[in-house]
């Protein structure tokens, strides 16, 4: 059987976005079809196109927010706990990475016609550790 690691790099090195490998590594597990994971995470990569939070992180925190998340109106508690395991994701993502934004992890501002050409580059050499950062941690936390 595929590890999720490999499961999300395999993705990664198929055309999907950073995001889109994290959310579908994990997405069956919480009754999300492959599909619906893909077109939801679409929109996050390259740190939303910005170079703001890098896409690996934020599938990851659609995944914990998708085992972990409030779905009742003034459950405050759930709300809080999911609050918690996102910031202990994004403190362990910066620890072992050394940042949480594309700009920051690859050394260009994906919302520039010249960054985005460096991130096609990047994103074949530096973000398959990401994805597998990110889903580690995910292991770990979950």
């Amino acid at each position: 059987m595929q590890s999720k690691s490999d499961f999300a790099t395999k993705l990664l090195a198929g055309g999907f976005g950073c995001a889109t490998a994290v959310l579908s590594a994990f997405c069956e597990d919480y009754g999300m079809d492959a599909k619906t994971a893909a077109r939801l995470s679409c929109g996050l990569g390259g740190g939303c196109a910005s170079g703001e939070v890098c896409g690996a992180a934020s599938g990851a925190v659609l995944v914990i927010g998708f085992k972990y998340g409030q779905d009742t109106l003034g459950d405050a508690e759930t709300k809080a706990d999911c609050r918690a395991r996102v910031k202990r994701f994004m403190e362990m993502f910066r620890e072992q990475n050394g940042a949480l934004t594309c700009r920051d992890l690859l050394e260009c501002d994906t919302s520039t016609e010249e960054g985005f050409a460096i991130y096609l580059v990047k994103r074949e050499t530096v973000c398959p550790a990401l994805v597998k950062s990110a889903v580690g941690i995910l292991e770990e936390l979950l």
